[in-house]
């Protein structure tokens, strides 16, 4: 048995992680094990969608994580690794400055990836065969700075689309009636005709789903969705943080999620959601013997 450590960091628009994995060589089947992840809660996305640039403030403790992933890396003996970040990062103005202080600083090279990306990343997991899923389903990431939808048929990607339609955006009013006709339009075109199963991902609804207690291969129902959105919506910010246990980082941003989840569902006519726990930073390491890497 051969094993070697490949690192992930996922710079999003409401967080930042690193997952570092054990890539096991079996008698030539490839293991991955999770050897750690660390989140860091920096909002990259609140100043980028609403002044359009990150402030020195921000940049300074963007900067301190990206130096401890830098360290951890090094402490982990990681032999390759790949930073990429997504919507907040894409949309500041000072990005290419702040790409390259990182690399002066830490040796850490980021890449600024679309929405396509984005969602092939993903796929490169290959969830619906964690799932057991042979039918139709629609693979819905929600992020701080936008919602990346992926519809799947017979284990192929049909069609893919990113809307700026994140959790920050909401939570910062910036997402008009418009873009959420467009979202709306664009579920019921691809999902016409089709019973469809939901695949969640992200921070909210893995939260969602550990709440639940639910087996892990499992599926919530559009119900249960629903009743949690409307407990949500009764309990204040400090109710959401005390009686539901949720990080202060969470307690906003899980209500916009929530709209944007059961929204999905709703227009889609989807009665079920599979939580697999799985997104873009695991997609980078099954990804990684495929991209020339740090």
């Amino acid at each position: 048995m051969k094993s070697k450590k490949y690192a992930a960091i996922d710079i999003g628009s409401n967080a930042m992680r690193l997952l570092i994995n054990n890539v096991i060589d079996l008698k030539g089947k490839t293991l991955y094990k999770k050897a750690d992840i660390i989140r860091v809660p920096i909002r990259l996305g609140t100043e980028a969608f609403t002044i359009g640039k990150i402030s020195e403030k921000t940049i300074e403790k963007f900067l301190f994580a990206m130096t401890a992933y830098a360290n951890l890396m090094q402490a982990h003996d990681v032999v390759k690794f790949r930073a990429c970040a997504t919507s907040a990062l894409r949309e500041a103005s000072n990005n290419s400055e702040i790409i390259a202080l990182v690399k002066q600083k830490t040796g850490i090279e980021i890449e600024i990836i679309s929405g396509k990306e984005e969602a092939e990343i993903i796929y490169s997991t290959h969830i619906e065969k964690l799932m057991n899923i042979t039918a139709s389903f629609l693979y819905v990431d929600v992020g701080g700075g936008s919602v990346e939808l992926t519809m799947f048929e017979k284990g192929k990607t049909t069609d893919s689309k990113s809307f700026d339609v994140g959790t920050l955006r909401i939570l910062n009013n910036l997402v008009s009636e418009e873009a959420w006709a467009k979202v709306e339009q664009w579920v019921k075109d691809v999902t016409k005709d089709k019973k469809v199963y939901i695949i969640g991902s992200g921070g909210n609804i893995n939260k969602v789903f550990k709440l639940s207690r639910k087996p892990a291969n499992e599926a919530l129902t559009i119900e249960y969705l629903q009743d949690f959105y409307i407990k949500l919506q009764v309990y204040s910010y400090e109710e959401r943080v005390t009686k539901l246990d949720l990080n202060l980082d969470r307690a906003d941003v899980i209500v916009p999620a929530m709209k944007i989840f059961t929204s999905i569902m709703q227009w889609s006519k989807a009665s079920e959601i599979y939580v697999p726990k799985i997104g873009l930073a695991d997609g980078i390491i099954k990804t990684m013997d495929k991209h020339k890497l740090s």
